[in-house]
């Protein structure tokens, strides 16, 4: 009898070794603070993996940079630092310029372009990450980009010299063309460079504005321009997503599918909420009359030409294929 209570304890213990080897934690690296409808997605998406999984994988979210500010999170988790984290897509331009898709202005000017844009890069996108030992999971759009100003913009001559707050190489190359003086700053620090000068002017969602209070640092005008509608996407190490089995993978996926849908909505939601808010916190939201519409669907159209030269054939093809989905 008592060697049969030996065995099952050793039996026992085996299979609780067994199961706790198997469990993983995942940090999860959010750039944007935990208000910011991406992170609280992300942190949903999260709860939800980590509830459903039985024990085998936690994900930990750290919002607002706490675990790697917004540009180191590409790497820490490609190196394995983080086994997860999510990205703003066309800031990895250098990584590939097929990333920057859905940063050319005016190429997809409302949602539903916007999700054919991205329904045709997401192959080669995927592709490109996997061969970089990734595993892209899933990606939501900002609201429709707009161009935040300290004074009235009413010409193309009021664009010349002003300090522009550009955060990746498709800004850069906007304020390049329209004659504003770019200065690359991260999304955690607009209000300190507005507040101190440094920038006057900015190209970003009604989101971003309105979770950072822009107005209190001098910023008057929004002109609803509708530029883009650039993605934040969430990736995993691939060497973290190869210790889950195929079970715990399939959950993952189900989610990320079901918090992709989820952003998609809360962007829509925001696209509208959050000019808003911009107007009742007494900026002026309104339209740039037709000749600055105009000059800004020519530098687009510049933009878009460089792009695909850049891109080469990869990015010939995913154009190709949005522009035979209309």
């Amino acid at each position: 009898m008592r060697l049969i209570k030996y065995f099952l304890t050793i039996f026992t213990s085996l299979t609780i070794f067994s199961n706790v080897s198997l469990a993983e934690k995942w940090d999860m690296a959010l750039a944007y603070g935990a208000g910011n409808f991406h992170s609280a997605n992300a942190t949903e998406f999260a709860k939800n993996v980590t509830e459903k999984s039985g024990g085998k994988l936690t994900i930990v979210t750290h919002p607002g940079g706490s675990l790697y500010k917004g540009g180191e999170i590409f790497r820490a988790v490609r190196t394995g630092q983080a086994q997860i984290g999510e990205r703003f897509m066309s800031a990895l331009g250098k990584e590939d310029p097929l990333l920057e898709v859905d940063s050319q202005p005016f190429l997809a000017t409302n949602y539903g372009a916007a999700m054919r844009l991205y329904k045709a890069s997401r192959p080669e996108i995927v592709k490109s990450l996997d061969s970089k030992g990734l595993v892209f999971l899933y990606a939501v759009p900002w609201p429709a980009q707009g161009l935040y100003s300290k004074k009235e913009i009413n010409s193309v001559a009021d664009l010349k010299g002003l300090k522009f707050r550009a955060y990746n190489s498709a800004t850069i190359r906007i304020a390049e063309l329209t004659g504003m003086a770019p200065t690359k700053i991260e999304a955690a620090e607009i209000s300190q460079a507005f507040s101190t000068g440094a920038v006057e002017s900015m190209i970003t969602s009604p989101t971003t504005g309105k979770n950072k209070k822009i107005w209190e640092n001098g910023v008057g005008y929004f002109y609803d321009i509708a530029a883009w509608f650039p993605k934040n996407m969430v990736i995993v190490n691939k060497d973290a997503w190869n210790k889950l089995d195929k079970a715990t993978q399939n959950l993952v996926r189900k989610e990320a599918a079901l918090a992709e849908r989820k952003g998609w909505d809360l962007s829509k939601k925001g696209n509208v909420a959050d000019k808003k808010a911009l107007a009742d916190a007494g900026m002026k939201v309104g339209k740039v009359n037709t000749a600055l519409k105009k000059h800004f669907e020519e530098v687009g159209a510049t933009m878009a030409k460089e792009w695909a030269e850049r891109a080469g054939a990869r990015g010939t093809g995913v154009l190709k294929a949005f522009k035979g989905n209309y």
